[in-house]
């Protein structure tokens, strides 16, 4: 018997006056685009945003259960949780503090004396996450997944990328001379008068600059083959003589670590000849700027409205900040995540959701055994080794069997810079003790209310938090054709990115580890480099190009998740019979539900921004160019030579 449901596509949504076979993107949402406006305080508004909203509202009832209660025991959960939030909420002691939290480390800038002193505060800094010059933290082992390993990598700008300072096109001159305004307009906020705060901005720039010169770019930050080199203690104080490492890695807590992966060796040695050549007095007013650029959220409203001014209105278009609520959620559930995940996960996850859930992955999990079976270009030693590594992939669904512990953690009603940090060196702590102990195949990184999902690559697993886990992208009682199109081609994108650009080159047990016949190989970065021509092409706001090198592992995993997840929707069909609903076959469901769940309207500000930043290809890219290249949905519309989705035969690509 087949089960009635409901079905979340609405006419109204779409806009039918465009042609699928033209622009599929608009024609299932243009209705929606044309109606929505984007709210006064975010960026972009959205299938995904408006999930991560409501879950935020469900997160505030539960923080409103919280400060209901009575009493809650010191250091219990509930203690800690309400007691952060209300530390954020305190305006009146925030505002009454000003900088004053940050007076402890100021003045410890202020009497640095040598670069000795200088390196110990770094190490301090990022001990507490405050990211100046470099930074360090545990990860596996690429070529060793058994084992953890300090990585030591780039940081210490404030723009978000380092093109900001290098490139001349239009938009990056825009950010940057907003940039050193907005530092100046925040120095001065610290005390200092207007000429002092604005030299000063110019050193901070200066510094950012020359570290930007340095930096390995985005495109080859995605490369392992060039971010994996392990060095020794020896060979890294070598090649970076200015810093004492073995006194920085015993300040951090990495203890007597003799061997590394140092993601960006050129940057670093670079980095030591600066730390030589720049007065201590220049590296002073950076290390200030760092520390209030960091903490600038946390701190009194004025501090905060003027860090918004450049991260919010400049980088995204937006005028309005968020409530308070939504800021200091954002903190307290940063920092507690797992605490408040344990509560969220008893009060909004069912057992029901995880059951049909799990059936869900089955199903996309078959699909991609019998793809890689019937792959025509991959050879059989290549599809046994691809068949081992799916099946041994971790499957995580909703929430940790073991949840973290933060006993001992200091919580306090009204200081919410001092939650912050303590929160931030507990954390560390965690991480550092870590590094001589077995691999935790438990741990989560992400929490159960976040939407969205991911795949390790070390740990060969993909995880799917709870809050991503509800309509409109996955319904447990909704209609399967709009399943699969929009929760499917999530999970199967999950699993491509283990099979991805990147994923491809580790091995079932996560190493780093060539599988790949040389012929294999050489066929499959061809059909890649397909990809990255297509996605070149499109345009954003302003003439933004997309980078399709740098979103070519989401370009991937966007393609060969719609191809997987139809394929195991034509599998579950075979179980549940065909229905046509509101006048839609089950492919044309599959392919809306596909559209709707990448639906949203993006200021130009922000479009630029993370089309210059973020490796995921811009909503409509993510969704045109994947249907473009794929067989049944040419069938499903009727595409035909000479509309504008149209690829011939040969040119549509889905690597899979």
């Amino acid at each position: 018997m087949q089960k009635t449901v409901s079905l979340p596509i609405s006419v109204r949504d779409m806009d039918i006056r465009v042609r699928p076979q033209d622009d599929f993107y608009r024609y299932a949402n243009g209705g929606w685009l044309a109606r929505t406006k984007i709210p006064k305080t975010e960026p972009r508004w959205g299938s995904f945003v408006m999930l991560r909203y409501d879950t935020e509202k469900k997160l505030k009832m539960i923080l409103a259960d919280l400060l209901s209660l009575k009493r809650a025991a010191h250091g219990s959960p509930e203690q800690m949780i309400r007691d952060f939030y209300r530390s954020g909420m305190d305006l009146k002691t925030r505002t009454k503090l000003g900088a004053k939290p940050l007076a402890p480390w100021r003045e410890r800038i202020e009497k640095l004396e040598t670069l000795t002193e200088l390196q110990d505060l770094v190490a301090d800094l990022h001990r507490i996450g405050v990211g100046p010059l470099f930074n360090a933290g545990i990860d596996q082992d690429a070529k060793n997944t058994t084992k953890y390993i300090l990585h030591v990598f780039q940081d210490g700008l404030g723009m978000p990328d380092r093109d900001y300072y290098l490139k001349d096109d239009a938009e990056s001159k825009r950010v940057r001379n907003a940039y050193v305004p907005h530092v100046a307009a925040m120095l001065a906020l610290l005390g200092y008068k207007p000429a002092e705060a604005k030299r000063r901005s110019a050193v901070v720039m200066q510094i950012e600059t020359a570290l930007a010169k340095k930096q390995m770019n985005k495109v080859d930050r995605r490369e392992v083959e060039k971010t994996y080199n392990k060095r020794s203690l020896a060979a890294l104080q070598k090649s970076s003589p200015a810093i004492d490492w073995k006194r920085y890695f015993a300040r951090i807590g990495a203890g007597t670590a003799n061997n590394f992966i140092v993601m960006q060796p050129d940057y670093l040695a670079a980095l030591s000849k600066l730390l030589m050549s720049t007065p201590l007095a220049d590296w002073k007013i950076y290390l200030e700027w760092c520390v209030l650029d960091d903490f600038a959220g946390v701190l009194s409203p004025n501090v905060a409205k003027q860090n918004f001014a450049f991260y919010g209105t400049v980088l995204t278009g937006t005028k309005h900040m968020k409530p308070l609520w939504r800021r200091t959620l954002a903190v307290v559930n940063g920092n507690l995540g797992e605490l408040i995940g344990q509560i969220y996960v008893k009060k909004y996850f069912t057992a029901h959701a995880k059951k049909c859930m799990n059936e869900l992955v089955d199903d996309l999990f078959f699909a991609y055994r019998e793809r890689i079976k019937e792959l025509p270009w991959m050879s059989p030693s290549t599809k046994k080794k691809a068949l081992q590594k799916l099946a041994a992939m971790n499957k995580k669904i909703g929430y940790p069997d073991k949840w973290k512990s933060y006993r001992g953690l200091e919580i306090r009603a009204d200081d919410f810079v001092g939650n912050a940090v303590r929160t931030a060196e507990y954390e560390h702590k965690r991480q550092m003790k870590k590094l001589h102990g077995p691999i935790d195949r438990d741990e989560w990184f992400m929490y159960p209310q976040t939407v969205n999902a991911y795949n390790a690559p070390n740990m060969n697993e993909i995880a799917f938090p709870a809050a991503i886990l509800q309509p409109p992208f996955f319904d447990p009682d909704g209609d399967d054709a709009f399943n699969y199109g929009s929760m499917g081609a999530v999970i199967a994108h999950e699993i491509s990115h283990g099979f991805d650009d990147e994923g491809a080159k580790y091995d079932k047990n996560g190493n780093l580890n060539n599988w790949w016949t040389a012929l294999d190989k050489k066929r499959f970065e061809a059909k890649g480099k397909a990809l990255v021509r297509q996605f070149n092409e499109y345009v954003v706001a302003d003439g933004v190009k997309v980078n399709g090198k740098l979103t070519l592992g989401e370009n991937i995993a966007d393609s060969v998740g719609l191809l997987m997840g139809y394929e195991a929707l034509q599998h579950a069909l075979k179980r549940t019979g065909r229905r046509t609903i509101k006048g839609f076959t089950p492919e044309q469901r599959f392919f809306l539900g596909f559209a709707q769940f990448e639906r949203e309207n993006i200021r130009p500000e922000y479009e630029k921004t993370i089309t210059l930043t973020d490796p995921h290809s811009p909503g409509q890219f993510r969704i045109n160019g994947p249907v473009s290249n794929f067989g049944p949905f040419y069938e499903a519309y009727g595409v035909k030579k000479g509309d504008k989705l149209w690829r011939e035969p040969k040119d549509r690509e889905t690597v899979w």
